[in-house]
């Protein structure tokens, strides 16, 4: 089961934001839509041997704050990684090889998706015009497509 404050996407300013419910309060989601799309909205670090898209450092050596990640990872006390990678195929080309890391990339961000419901998380990525590509999650019986990328 879960239990969160709702998220919302809005896929025209591609952002996610919290949801006010009739009563004013803050909405709670009990589906799996709201952690779905924090792993796959926040940037997990980059792990040491990624190569980080090009045009990020023209004029600066590599920093801490390069490799992304999110703040609280910190404070896991098991080590484990919030967010996906896929931030860092802004600047990939449209090849095979990119849409399997993309693929992969999901898969690792939803990895939770089975040791909280039973199931892994049901993944489609297509390439759904020129250099862009869509996906399709579902987890625990609720859906989330984007024709467009994270």
């Amino acid at each position: 089961m879960f239990f969160d404050l709702a998220l919302v996407y809005d896929p025209a300013a591609r952002r996610c934001d919290l949801t006010i419910g009739d009563d004013g309060d803050l909405a709670i989601d009990d589906t799996s839509i709201t952690p779905v799309l924090l792993s796959i909205g926040l940037d997990r670090r980059a792990a040491p041997d990624d190569p980080l898209p090009q045009g990020r450092t023209a004029f600066l050596t590599e920093t801490f704050s390069e490799r992304r990640g999110w703040a609280g990872d910190g404070l896991d006390g098991r080590g484990e990684r919030s967010g996906s990678r896929l931030w860092l195929l802004d600047r990939a080309k449209q090849t095979e090889v990119t849409r399997l890391l993309f693929r992969f990339w999901l898969e690792e961000a939803l990895a939770w998706a089975a040791r909280e419901t039973g199931q892994p998380a049901d993944i489609e990525v297509a390439w759904v015009r020129p250099q862009t590509l869509g996906y399709r999650v579902l987890v625990d019986d609720a859906a989330l497509s984007v024709a467009g990328g994270a």
